[in-house]
């Protein structure tokens, strides 16, 4: 695979339909890979958490997901040709998953919305393309009992809608015991999405990289500090990165 170093995370240098040709491949070869995205929020929280970083760098795939990513490396002399979006890539495979016959777990979210994706893609698909489901709230001690029931529950795709860097860990901990499910993935929000409680930025917005902002203007309160304060400190890490400053972590 294509790679490129930014900030010393090798991210697959690849298109959608790249990504959706592995993850084929990978399915009807009964094996496994554990995807993930990286965005600047993330990158920013990956210089000061270790096992976030050893959970993203140990990924299988790592695709770009935000356009500042897609900026900061064509800044920094490597430019990754496409940004390829956690929610889409979800929304894709789940299409992916009814046309193949494929069976697909979600986990996180609150349970109202959790059930609302499940309803939403039963509706809109068929029952057939659910494995099972369970809602984001549980203890560390409860993790390694849901991963069984993941595992033995049919499911090729597993969605994992946990905020980072909850999601990435848990993953990363417990693909050994998940290894009868051929494709893992933390979502994020997307759930939210999904299921209508968050609106997502109008497609113009997406192309210009302004979805930080749409959702800014949504929730500033909530958003604020992880866009404004969080943007800024990715662009301290870019220019420092530009000028030969290596940051420890």
């Amino acid at each position: 695979m294509k790679k490129i170093n930014f900030l010393d995370i090798l991210v697959d240098n690849l298109t959608m339909e790249e990504t959706l040709f592995l993850i084929d491949d990978t399915i009807v070869k009964n094996e496994q890979i554990h995807h993930t995205v990286i965005n600047a929020g993330k990158v920013v929280l990956m210089q000061s958490n270790e096992d976030l970083f050893e959970s993203v760098v140990s990924a299988d795939i790592i695709n770009a997901d935000g356009q500042g990513v897609i900026w900061a490396s064509g800044f920094l002399g490597k430019k990754i040709c496409e940004r390829v979006a956690g929610i889409d890539l979800m929304i894709n495979l789940v299409e992916y998953a009814f046309k193949n016959k494929r069976k697909v777990y979600f986990l996180g979210a609150k349970e109202e919305i959790v059930k609302s994706v499940v309803s939403k893609y039963s509706e809109q698909f068929s029952e057939d393309v659910i494995a099972g489901y369970r809602n984001g709230y549980f203890s560390s001690e409860e993790e390694e009992s849901i991963a069984i029931d993941i595992a033995n529950s049919g499911a090729n795709i597993l969605f994992v809608a946990i905020s980072s860097p909850t999601k990435e860990i848990f993953l990363n901990k417990h693909k050994k015991t998940l290894d009868k499910v051929n494709f893992i993935m933390g979502v994020g929000g997307s759930f939210d999405v999904v299921s209508g409680k968050v609106k997502r930025a109008p497609l113009w917005m997406q192309k210009n990289g302004l979805e930080w902002f749409y959702r800014l203007i949504q929730e500033p309160r909530r958003m604020w500090r992880r866009y404004i304060i969080g943007n800024f400190k990715f662009l301290l890490i870019i220019f420092s990165a530009k000028l030969g400053v290596k940051k420890s972590r």
